[in-house]
């Protein structure tokens, strides 16, 4: 275990701090207004974690094939944990957005790993970190809403709609970068069928 790889699990215990935040602000003294900009630093610490654990390990020539597993990994987790927090109110998203998300993470995640335990080493795509950085931007997105939402300048109707509208182009994005993902590793794909 490198430090880079502290910081890249340090995304996977971000998901359920940000429920607790999301659901029990009010037990925890944290205003309606404040609670946003509360998660919206949660937020920019955990993206902060992604850049940095990359940086770590390039700097410092700790780029391993477990880091290559559990970077995405880590980022699948952190991120579907906080759409799927998002589907509660006030937001209250659709849940059949994150099922988007949530099947197209599960498919690749599956593959890396037979690929893995097989000795192939399935790469990141451009496509895919372009997917994170979108996600982060709908996210952050949402929370900005909520800011607007919280001191009344959109009703709770609009904050859903308007964060549909994000996410929706998200999870858009998200099943075109899963396609470019298996097409781009159809090699590999063909000889998991054919073992």
């Amino acid at each position: 275990m490198s430090p880079a790889h502290y910081f890249t699990l340090f995304r996977v215990f971000v998901g359920p701090i940000f429920l607790v935040i999301y659901t029990w602000y009010q037990n925890l003294d944290i205003s309606y207004q404040l609670l946003p900009l509360v998660l919206l630093a949660m937020i920019a610490v955990a993206e902060f974690t992604d850049i940095f654990d990359g940086y770590l390990a390039r700097k410092y020539n700790q780029v391993t094939e477990l880091g290559k597993i559990l970077d995405p990994m880590a980022d699948s987790i952190y991120r579907i944990s906080l759409f799927l927090t998002f589907t509660l109110p006030p937001v209250s998203l659709p849940i059949w957005t994150i099922f988007i998300f949530l099947y197209r993470d599960s498919i690749i995640s599956t593959l890396r790993t037979i690929c893995a335990y097989r000795g192939m080493i399935l790469a990141a795509r451009i496509s895919g970190k372009a997917k994170a950085i979108i996600q982060a931007i709908a996210s952050i997105s949402i929370l900005i809403l909520m800011i607007f939402e919280s001191y009344g300048y959109l009703n709770n109707e609009q904050l859903t709609y308007y964060s549909t509208l994000i996410v929706g182009g998200a999870a858009t994005y998200t099943l075109l970068s899963g396609l470019d993902y298996l097409y781009a590793n159809r090699n590999y794909i063909q000889k998991i069928l054919q073992a």
